[in-house]
């Protein structure tokens, strides 16, 4: 059976990234903290007390708690698809590191150089704003190498300076 999409879709290249591990604290501790959060929330808020102001307060606390709940999931997990990635096509490339965060954008017409180390690639734009794109997140070996040649396929087509560090494979 055929590809039925158009042949841009096909020569975009979407890698997913790992989740950090820079984090100050990892996410099963974050996940443990915040479920003891929630419980301890909870009981606050189910258990009889005589002030309906202070039960105002325990259910606030309570969801607060959830909605850090859903924040830690979503940072870490997969849940809603890929919330962390690279994304290289022949119009653009993109960076996204989660849910909350922004993505950066350089366009491909608007590149003026770009350095490729064995674990990032440094885009410099013609207005000569400087975007790094960190590989360190990448899980394979054989992803680095398809970005890495994606982009030095991008340069031979849009003729945009490409310089690699000379112990990059």
């Amino acid at each position: 059976m055929a590809a039925t999409g158009s042949s841009s879709a096909r020569s975009s290249l979407f890698i997913q990234l790992s989740p950090s591990r820079s984090a100050k604290l990892s996410f099963s501790i974050q996940l443990m903290l915040t479920l003891l959060w929630v419980a301890w929330a909870a009981m606050l808020a189910f258990t009889d007390r005589p002030t309906s102001g202070e039960s105002i307060l325990f259910y606030a606390f309570l969801g607060l708690a959830i909605a850090f709940l859903v924040y830690v999931v979503l940072q870490n997990t997969s849940v809603f698809g890929f919330q962390s990635y690279i994304e290289v096509t022949p119009e653009y490339i993109v960076r996204k590191h989660g849910v909350f965060r922004p993505k950066h954008v350089v366009a491909i017409p608007n590149i003026k150089a770009v350095h490729i180390t064995p674990l990032a690639l440094r885009v410099t734009e013609k207005n000569d704003t400087q975007t790094y794109f960190d590989l360190k997140q990448v899980r394979k070996r054989k992803d680095k190498q398809r970005i890495k040649g994606k982009v030095r396929d991008l340069a031979a087509v849009h003729g945009f300076e490409l310089t690699e560090a000379e112990n990059n494979r």
